[in-house]
This record gives structure tokens, sequence and C-alpha cells, in this order.
């Protein structure tokens, strides 16, 4: 029989679902790009004469690209002096437009979520109840068996479900800093000082310092000032499933504020803008 490889044409027919896959899997739309790429590398010297599914079997494929980005990942922050390359999750190639959309359609709780999952656990979980791809496809991706995989999809499943309430406080506190952001865009001063707690801090590292040309301060009223008018570059962000903001001129990171909540109000404001820190940072975009 003759060898058949899949043309460009008909992979970016698929690249859409594809990419919408991988997005769901890494949590980032620059890392999903990556991912989608490398699949369309290795399907494109697979033989593919014999397959009847293409759309599920290039599924199955960026599955198994994904999964081991996944594991990489995880090994990565078991040892993260390892020599390995930096991994912010503010990809300078994605469109904020299009990384809005796709992370609209996934949910913040759900990227939290996700990310808690093990890469195993969250490949059954997305391709089998977010994309339907049967048990017994999924199975030879994670090297087990599909009584094994639904059980696993299932384990998932349930840590998914378990997890409501702390994303209702997540969702709000992320509400909050949409809106300190806007706020503070807008130059609205007043608004900023009911978003803030009265005794709020401001700390900077020495790279934020020289950055911003600000200082450590203390109070709502002192804060709302250095905020007010600023942020335009500003969005919020991920980090280790906490809400924070990351400041990305050009799609280049430049600082990260981390957030302390009192109730509904923020209640310290860390800056960092060591470079080597921020490096070092894993952020996803909500």
């Amino acid at each position: 029989m003759r060898e058949e490889n899949i043309s460009a044409l008909e992979f970016e027919g698929h690249r859409p679902h594809l990419r919408a896959v991988a997005f769901r899997m890494l949590g980032s739309l620059s890392e999903a790009e990556d991912a989608v790429q490398d699949a369309w590398l290795k399907a494109s010297r697979a033989d593919v004469s014999e397959v009847e599914n293409l759309a599920g079997w290039l599924t199955t494929v960026t599955g198994r690209v994904c999964l081991d980005l996944l594991r990489s990942r995880q090994s990565r922050r078991e040892d993260p002096f390892d020599g390995e390359e930096p991994r912010v999750r503010l990809g300078r190639r994605a469109d904020p437009e299009e990384e809005a959309v796709l992370a609209d359609s996934v949910g913040l709780a759900m990227l939290v979520v996700l990310d808690a999952l093990s890469p195993v656990e969250r490949l059954a979980f997305v391709l089998h109840d977010l994309f339907a791809v049967p048990f017994a496809e999924i199975a030879p991706i994670v090297e087990r068996s599909p009584e094994t995989t639904q059980r696993i999809a299932s384990r998932a499943r349930a840590r998914v479900r378990g997890t409501t309430a702390v994303d209702g406080d997540l969702a709000r506190r992320h509400r909050a800093v949409e809106a300190f952001l806007q706020a503070a865009r807008d130059g609205e001063f007043t608004t900023l000082l009911t978003l803030l707690d009265p005794s709020v801090t401001l700390r900077l590292d020495e790279a934020a310092i020289r950055l911003s040309g600000g200082a450590d301060l203390v109070g709502a009223r002192a804060v709302a000032e250095a905020f007010s008018g600023q942020a335009r570059l500003a969005r919020a962000v991920l980090l280790d499933g906490e809400v924070a903001v990351a400041v990305v001129p050009r799609g280049n990171l430049l600082m990260v504020f981390t957030l302390r909540f009192e109730g509904d109000r923020i209640a310290e404001i860390r800056a960092i803008g060591d470079e080597a820190a921020l490096t070092a940072l894993e952020l996803h975009v909500p």
C-alpha cells in the first residue's frame, strides 16, 4: 500500500480544534501553539493511509505532545535548578484577544483546578470530558488500560467538582483585581480607595524600584495615588493558583505584583522586577 502523508492544508483545517485541546491541557496559548506545531511535525512524517478518523488521530497526537510537556513541567518544578529554560506562560506570540476568547471558554476556575491535576489526570479528563475522546483512544497515550484510564478520569472529575467553593472566592478576587486595574487606567481615585484596605502596603524589590522609580508605601491613599492613571500595560494573571498582576509591554514580562487580600480588599502588594525571580514564575492568563 502506498504511504500517504497529511498535507499542510489538511492540517490547517484542524488547527483551531487542536489549539483548543492544547490550551485546555497546558493553560497557555503560547505553549499550545508550540504543542500544535510539534504535533504537525510529527503528523507530517507519519503514514495516515489507514487513519479513518483524522481529527481523532490528530487529537491523540497533540495529546501525547501535551502530556510530554506537562511531565517535563512537573519534573522541573521538583528540580528548579536544573539549568532548563525559564517558563513564563505569557507567550510573546500569543494574540491577547484570541487568548482571552480561549480563556473565557475554559473559565478561570477550571484553569486553576486543571493545574492541580497530575499530567495523566489532566489529559484523561480534558480529552474525555471536554472533547469526548473515547477511553480506548486515550489509554495508549497514558500507557494504561481503558478501564484504568476511565478510573483516572473519574478521579480527576471528582477533584474538579470538589473545588467550587474555593474557586468562587478566587473568581471574586479576580473581579476585584480587574476592577482595580480598570480604575487605575481610568484614574478613578475614589474607586481605587474602595478596593484597597486602609492599611494596605506596597513593597518593591530593588529591580522594581529601578524600573518604576517608586518606593515602598503604606496606606490606601498613598498606594492609590501611585497606581492612579497607570496600569495600561498590566493584566490580571494567576500565580500559584492565586490572582496576581503582570506588566507585559510588547509581550515581554517586565514586572509582577503579588497580592494579599483582607476580605474583598487588597491588603498587600509586592512588586517583583528581578529578572531571575521572574523567570522562575509560572503565570496563567485567566
